[in-house]
């Protein structure tokens, strides 16, 4: 393949057709019996990954980290947690990456770090040190009626409450977009930036590595004088501020810079990936970050289809849903792409995301195995670079019934205290926020993988070792490694031939450009067609526990039944009924085309 001509998005590339799985440390495998995942322990199931057809992994951050934020708040770049093993551990899971053929991709966490760091620590010491403009420092607007500092501005962190944090020492507020204990770096200052290309990006390419995910991509460049943000949440003295920090002015112009750095880092040759957390970017901004031609990363996620069903100023808040508006929340994530030299992802899950099964199919011991299946069929037949989160290839659900002092993450406990702050425990904005919770927080998807059906710990750790968190009850249920490698009919295994089918047909399941709806009002069926050259992908999905009808588009073209999640024994490839949760995917070749292509390039000539 070398691309086709008009859609300068083809060009091959090897970050384009990797399937990446993304391993979360802490809750991976445990390799000493000390109740967290380590290295070691992802390197003993390498083999795992590589047989289940990824060829990418992708490790949430490893980094030295208080673990405030589970590592999203970073005291030493440059150091593995000593929990998660030593770097020489790191290095050597590197090169075993690398032995399998496979490449290695790390978080890169630069919009913060921790308070913990040697940075932050310097620059709270005292208002004239050095790096103290190394991160945003603020005098209180004023004091309230009890002598309190009131911070800079109106701006509501992401994890809930004031983005500010004071500081008793030299009397003054810090910004944190997220955690008090994630102080956020500032970007404007030269020598900082250039500290965080050195530390975070050069020390790990030096070493190896053959990409970075970047977290929190677009908040790098804030709006100088950080004003106040409209009121938007009129009973709340806190509002979103996304307006002032996401997408800034400079933020295309520090990409590039880094990505620069990178080039001009790497010295044997090897092509680093980069793919940045970019959310709610219109189609414009999406297409200047990851155009080939401006040389700022490689491709992007974005928030639209996870996001959907969310209260957009507070995503904890739970909103109406319909299939219509899914399917186009989806189309954004690679509809910008068509016919421009841009890259786009494919997710359902990451570490910052529920289960998908839960939350957009039937979770029911009757339907989850089936609803896992069509995900798998979807996922493999849109474009983009695809990403599979540790669980999901096994059909992972989310928890269920759980109590609050289970939870785990930062963002629920900081949010649980604001809300019980401003509008108390019994309130309707916390019986909305906890009904959210049961549905979206990001603890389901951190709960340990499940590798065997052993008591109590399914085999991620020993069994007399309490694990840093809780197990999700469902590997009792047959929700784990061992017994779906040995059921032919398990959601693992079909995962197996969905990346068969996507590696094998990748140019239009990879590739595949002029994606189209058919029947998008639809409340059941998802469907559409795409094409690469001669040759259409129709695929119809029904989210549904019904039977529906579907219809082929100018089925006179005779479409082949490709690929489907139901055993092919069961399944009339003429039929136009689809049973419940059921996909399927058909490719026709039309070779006139070609014929018609020659012409036109012979005229030409």
């Amino acid at each position: 393949m070398s691309g086709f001509p008009g859609h300068p998005e083809t060009l091959p590339k090897w970050w384009k057709e990797a399937t990446i799985y993304q391993i979360y440390p802490a809750s991976f495998k445990d390799s000493n019996n000390d109740g967290w995942g380590d290295m070691n322990g992802i390197a003993s199931k390498l083999e795992y990954i590589k047989d289940l057809g990824a060829n990418t992994i992708w490790l949430s951050p490893f980094y030295d980290s208080p673990q405030d934020d589970m590592g999203y708040d970073i005291s030493n770049y440059k150091k593995v947690w000593p929990t998660y093993g030593s770097n020489e551990d790191c290095f050597n899971l590197i090169d075993k990456t690398h032995e399998l053929g496979m490449k290695f991709i790390t978080d890169l966490v630069i919009n913060h770090c921790s308070s913990e760091h040697a940075w932050f620590k310097e620059s709270r010491s005292s208002k004239t040190n050095a790096k103290r403009d190394w991160f945003f420092w603020r005098p209180p607007k004023g004091f309230d009626k009890e002598g309190k500092p009131i911070p800079p501005n109106n701006w509501k962190s992401y994890f809930g409450g004031s983005a500010w944090t004071f500081d008793e020492h030299t009397q003054e507020f810090y910004l944190r977009l997220f955690a008090e204990t994630q102080p956020d770096l500032n970007w404007e200052n030269d020598e900082c930036r250039h500290a965080i290309y050195e530390d975070s990006v050069g020390f790990w390419l030096d070493h190896g590595v053959d990409g970075f995910r970047i977290d929190a991509g677009g908040l790098y460049s804030k709006t100088k004088g950080l004003p106040d943000a409209p009121i938007t949440i009129p009973d709340s003295k806190w509002q979103p501020c996304e307006i002032y920090h996401r997408n800034g002015p400079r933020i295309h112009e520090w990409h590039q810079e880094m990505n620069q750095f990178m080039k001009n880092r790497v010295k044997d040759g090897r092509e680093i990936v980069t793919v940045g957390e970019m959310a709610y970017s219109t189609d414009e901004d999406k297409r200047l970050f990851t155009s080939a031609a401006r040389n700022e990363m490689s491709q992007l996620f974005q928030f639209s289809h996870i996001d959907y069903g969310l209260d957009p100023l507070f995503r904890y808040n739970l909103a109406p849903t319909e299939l219509k508006y899914w399917k186009l929340a989806i189309q954004e994530s690679f509809n910008f792409i068509n016919g421009n030299d841009a890259w786009s992802t494919i997710y359902m899950e990451n570490h910052d995301q529920a289960r998908s099964i839960s939350r957009f199919c039937d979770d029911s011991p009757k339907y989850r195995v089936i609803s896992g299946k069509v995900l798998s069929v979807l996922l493999t037949s849109l474009t983009g670079t695809l990403y599979v989160y540790q669980g999901q290839e096994l059909g992972q659900i989310n928890f269920k019934d759980w109590p609050i002092d289970k939870y785990e993450d930062v963002e629920f406990r900081n949010n649980y205290n604001a809300i019980k702050e401003e509008h108390g425990v019994e309130s309707k904005q916390m019986k909305k926020y906890l009904d959210a919770v049961a549905v979206m927080s990001r603890d389901h998807a951190r709960t340990p993988m499940p590798w065997t059906h052993d008591e109590p710990n399914a085999g991620f750790c020993g069994c007399s070792i309490k694990p840093w968190f809780s197990l999700n009850e469902s590997f009792r249920d047959g929700i784990d490694v061992e017994d779906e490698i040995k059921d032919p009919k398990s959601v693992l295994n079909f995962w197996r031939k969905a990346l068969t089918f996507r590696n094998t047909h990748k140019d239009l399941a990879v590739y595949g450009y002029d994606f189209e709806f058919v029947d998008l009002d639809n409340r059941k069926l998802f469907s559409f067609t795409k094409k690469y050259s001669h040759k259409t992908l129709f695929a119809a999905l029904n989210f549904s526990s019904d039977e529906i009808p579907f219809e082929i588009p100018n089925d006179n073209l005779k479409y082949s039944l490709a690929f489907g999640n139901y055993p092919g024994e069961k399944v009339d490839a003429t039929s136009r009924i689809l049973k419940p949760w059921e996909g399927r995917v058909y490719i026709h070749e039309d070779y006139s085309f070609l014929e018609s292509l020659k012409d036109k390039i012979l005229m030409r000539e």
